[in-house]
């Protein structure tokens, strides 16, 4: 079951908003959201909630152990417990076939595992728990149903925000309902819905249709439109969910953290992993990069954390080469910026910091064509994308691209751009400051869309599902 969709928005929601405010006991409220994340959960994958709820009996006893007994020893086992979940479902296939791919003959057999949705995500909500209790942050969860809600609540279970035990535990026993949060929350959700309707699903027939041409047929138009589109599709089908998480989050009186802070907007790649998928990037730096030694053991040291994070984040996204690959390009940049930093090189070019207020263009640009290698099917299909944009592409062929071209799809290209920068967020402040009339004309007039469109084109995909 996915948010943009009529089961959802129709039956589910109201259904289980209605039966959450009839009952004044915050523990049956509980349990009302425990059965229906649940329900959510099996809806889709009847047969791996046996493997969600396992993950949540594990870490349970694990927490339990840990809070008696603080034991280095009984943490890695959790620790490689959970990842061992992550590596049989998920990367066991890879492994397999780079092992036969590197010695002569197919010596193991290929296994194939349907991918359970969500499992990168509950997964490192189960070890956030496990470290925070082993560290002290948090009491272990004795209530073994709240920590059962915790990794399994339905707004952010099969696509983030990945919430981390430490922010949510409070909220999990006490936390605060009004009708202005639910007011706050239904705002923020049919943002998250138009985002991913009305833009994403849109650019995202184009980036299918021109990924889908051969290698040999991208030309340096096809490859921009191409890369463009998916720099697009990505950031409003993933904001466009952490949207929704976060409002059906308020609708039931949590708060979680932001997971997007205008990431196109951002002055270098640093910047960018600020704003980008905070709730990765700050999990990877709690729980990887600060227990490595961060930056306090030295530069190189420094160096070599930073790419072990990213290769880690890389990884993370799937079993796929590609994903390996944008996160050490990732992880290159921050060095390379570290170390222009080091030298003191914007002494040595004061012209940089005349024209600061254009540094989003080269870091856009540096994600844009991260983003085309995050995509491709293989490196090989990324490389070719990315040899075309530079002009080394196939001649121009005007067929692949004028059909995605019109009018209305360099409308849908605008609006994204504009609804990508934070100028966008500063007007529509200022407006919906003046009168909360106008905020809810424009909320109603978004959900009506989404409807129409929805009822008239069954394209719907979320990217994130298969991470």
């Amino acid at each position: 079951m996915v948010f943009s969709s009529f089961i959802f928005l129709c039956f589910f929601l109201p259904v289980i908003l209605l039966l959450y405010y009839l009952i004044p006991n915050n523990n049956f409220k509980n349990a009302i959201l425990i059965i229906a994340s649940l329900f959510f959960y099996a809806y889709g994958e009847p047969v791996y909630i046996i493997l969600l709820i396992a993950s949540v009996i594990m870490n349970y006893v694990f927490g339990i152990l840990l809070s008696k007994k603080k034991s280095k020893l009984i943490l890695t086992i959790s620790v490689l417990l959970n990842i061992g979940l992550l590596v049989v479902f998920k990367y066991l296939g890879l492994i397999i076939s780079t092992i036969n791919g590197i010695l002569p003959g197919d010596y193991l057999p290929v296994v194939s595992i349907a991918l359970p949705i969500g499992i990168s995500f509950y997964t490192f909500q189960a070890l956030s728990y496990v470290i925070d209790v082993y560290r002290g942050d948090v009491k272990a969860q004795t209530n073994f149903f709240k920590l059962l809600l915790y990794i399994s609540f339905f707004p952010q279970l099969i696509a983030g925000p990945i919430v981390k035990y430490h922010d949510i535990s409070e909220q999990i026993t006490n936390r605060i309902h009004s009708s202005q949060k639910v007011k706050e929350g239904i705002y923020r959700f049919t943002t998250g819905l138009t985002k991913k309707i009305l833009i994403s699903n849109e650019v995202a027939k184009v980036t299918d249709s021109l990924y889908a041409l051969s290698n040999s047929q991208f030309d340096v138009l096809s490859a921009w439109l191409a890369a463009f589109t998916y720099l697009m599709q990505i950031y409003f089908d993933f904001s466009g969910y952490s949207d929704m998480a976060i409002g059906l989050g308020k609708m039931f009186g949590f708060d979680f953290l932001e997971n997007f802070n205008y990431p196109y907007m951002a002055k270098n790649i640093q910047d960018f992993w600020r704003r980008w998928h905070i709730s990765l990037s700050t999990w990877f730096k709690e729980y990887l990069y600060i227990p490595l030694g961060g930056n306090r053991k030295g530069t190189l040291r420094t160096y070599i954390n930073k790419y072990i994070v990213f290769a880690a984040t890389g990884i993370w996204h799937g079993a796929n080469w590609t994903f390996l690959v944008w996160g050490l390009y990732h992880g290159t940049f921050l060095v390379l910026e570290g170390l222009f930093a080091r030298f003191k090189l914007k002494d040595r070019f004061k012209f940089l910091n005349k024209i600061s207020f254009l540094s989003f263009i080269p870091t856009i640009i540096i994600v844009m064509v991260g983003f085309v290698i995050f995509r491709a099917d293989t490196l090989l299909q990324g490389l070719s994308v990315i040899k075309a944009m530079i002009g080394f592409g196939a001649s121009i062929n005007i067929a692949n691209s004028i059909m995605y071209l019109t009018p209305y799809y360099i409308f849908i290209y605008v609006l994204a751009a504009f609804f990508a920068t934070n100028v966008s967020r500063k007007l529509f402040m200022k407006i919906q400051g003046k009168s909360e009339v106008i905020k809810m004309i424009l909320s109603f007039v978004g959900l009506i869309l989404c409807f129409m469109s929805l009822a008239s084109d069954s394209y719907n995909p979320f990217i994130y599902f298969r991470f």
